[in-house]
């Protein structure tokens, strides 16, 4: 579905990403490790093109996107919850939402307002509200709305429970259960490796721009060793 192959990047005459590898299978739930600075949010800029790729290229559904527009990258069906979240702070809670809605041709699994206020009950209490004035784990629940109504068939999650309460943390790891049980293929980046663990078929571990390590949940759990050499735990 997604294929990432050799790619390098840079920022200005620095070199961040040194061949970097990785997948996402249809219906698979894949993480990208490794500690700050490592180069994770860098590839998940790579693939929505919002940083060039010197070389190597991008691969979604059998075609080559490496470098097009991020709204090109959006519209093919790659839905990005960035980190930091990067909601429309000025924006209520409902115009943030319907901004870049999509309609698809699938009703059944069609991401809409209502299916996103059933999965975010908090949101509905707030769509009069500016955005900016939402807790840190509502603004995460409506950036996760908000790219949920482009209607991926990919879903990037960068830092998906970065500063976030414990509660939090577990109403968007249920989240992203549910949506891995309806078929929904997701990419997700974090710290919360137990967490990680418990919904993930594959990890990959990047380490100063390349990929050091891959696997499933299993063998990183028993893995202490390539837990501690690059996840610091």
């Amino acid at each position: 579905m997604l294929e990432v192959n050799d790619i390098q990047a840079f920022y200005g005459a620095s070199q961040a990403l040194f061949g970097t590898c990785f997948k996402v299978k249809p219906g698979q739930v894949v993480t990208l490790m490794g500690r700050n600075g490592m180069g994770k949010t860098t590839s998940v800029h790579c693939i929505m093109g919002m940083l060039p790729v010197r070389e190597g290229e991008v691969r979604w559904e059998g075609q080559k996107i490496t470098n097009l527009p991020s709204y090109r990258v959006a519209q093919m069906g790659i839905g990005l919850v960035p980190e930091g979240r990067q909601i429309f702070p000025n924006l209520t809670v409902l115009e943030n939402l319907v901004a870049t809605a999509k309609l698809t041709n699938n009703k059944a699994r069609n991401w809409g307002l209502d299916r996103v206020l059933d999965m975010f009950p908090a949101l509905a209490v707030r769509l009069k509200g500016p955005g900016n004035l939402l807790s840190g784990g509502e603004q995460q629940m409506l950036a996760i709305g908000r790219a949920l109504m482009t209607n991926p068939r990919l879903l990037i999650l960068d830092e998906a429970t970065e500063g976030l309460a414990p509660l939090v943390r577990r109403d968007i790891w249920t989240c992203l259960g549910q949506l891995k049980a309806e078929g929904l293929s997701i990419l997700v980046i974090d710290k919360n490796v137990r967490d990680l663990a418990a919904i993930a078929d594959h990890h990959f571990i990047i380490e100063k721009g390349c990929i050091v390590w891959q696997g499933d949940s299993r063998s990183l759990l028993d893995g202490s060793d390539v837990m501690s050499r690059y996840l610091g735990f």
